[in-house]
């Protein structure tokens, strides 16, 4: 339990800190949004690739692990979809609430997490998880809100598809680890050492971030339906990613860093693109908030499982 708390509490306390630089305006709104770009578009690809270039993949891949990973997505997202058919929620709010189920934190909070918890070893190989995971997750969450957003079906073409999915920069991280992992190729120690400063921005600097994008002040309107959300994206994903790494025979050290992924909160991107994507991005606010608060608790919860 110390391994756990040691792992679990630093990371929410260094959030906690970007909420309150947020609310003393130390850290300003403009401040934030610079540092989410600088985040999402380079330092957390180079952490990735970083990981990913260094780790064997292709004595961690397999089929099985690709199915681990995705099919309990799959799950969360037809399991959100019977119940916002179900409980009738407004057709915006309905893809919002489906994106919010499935969507997980990886880049920002599932990687920090394996990387306190495991090490290098485990974040690498949680670095080849993710990389499936992301694409899988964006591609349905496109989908989704393309689905039940107020745009023609003519926006959801196969370009649009792409730059929504392929052309997403963590992906591009992790494919481009995976690419050189397989090339066997030397990194010159310049661009070796000049990626690892860059690198070891990603996770300070994300936390942070999420610290300062938190909202709580429309969650009493939409608490039932965002609990219900963080049930499927908290509980059911990572306990089905569990039950098949089980049936489908998978290594043991591939377990960890599979539930830790799948267990992520609600990524603080599914705001931005239910925003584009005319969904509703007062609850993905709403969401992202409670659930990460959340995660706290459930990831405890697993990690002393997986002890």
């Amino acid at each position: 339990m110390t391994q756990i708390l040691e792992t679990i509490l630093p990371i929410f306390l260094v959030i906690g800190l970007g909420f309150g630089l947020c609310r003393t305006k130390m850290l300003a709104a403009g401040v934030r949004d610079s540092m989410n770009q600088l985040v999402f578009y380079v330092a957390i690809p180079a952490m990735i690739f970083v990981q990913v270039s260094h780790a064997d993949f292709a004595g961690s891949f397999s089929t099985g692990i690709v199915l681990a990973a995705c099919l309990p997505i799959f799950a969360a997202f037809v399991a959100g979809l019977v119940i916002a058919l179900v409980v009738r929620l407004p057709n915006g709010t309905r893809g919002s609430f489906i994106q919010t189920g499935f969507h997980g934190n990886l880049g920002y909070l599932g990687l920090a997490v394996a990387y306190y918890f495991l090490g290098d070893s485990g974040l690498a190989i949680a670095g080849i998880i993710a990389a499936f995971i992301m694409l899988f997750q964006n591609l349905l969450a496109v989908a989704t809100l393309g689905f039940f957003g107020a745009y023609s079906g003519s926006r959801l073409t196969p370009g649009y598809f792409a730059r929504k999915v392929l052309l997403n920069p963590v992906i591009i991280g992790a494919v481009a680890g995976i690419a050189f992992s397989l090339s066997n190729a030397t990194m010159p120690t310049l661009v070796s050492r000049t990626l690892y400063i860059v690198a070891d921005m990603a996770l300070p600097l994300a936390l942070l971030v999420i610290g300062a994008s938190l909202n709580f002040s429309l969650l009493l309107k939409s608490t039932g339906p965002i609990l219900l959300a963080g049930a499927l994206k908290l509980f059911l994903m990572p306990a089905a990613g569990w039950l098949l790494h089980s049936q489908l025979g998978l290594a043991q050290p591939l377990l960890a860093p599979l539930v830790i992924l799948l267990a992520a909160p609600t990524a603080t991107v599914t705001y931005v693109m239910s925003r584009e994507m005319n969904g509703d991005p007062a609850f993905a606010a709403a969401a992202i908030s409670l659930l990460t608060l959340l995660s706290a608790l459930t990831y405890v919860f697993w990690l002393s499982i997986l002890s």
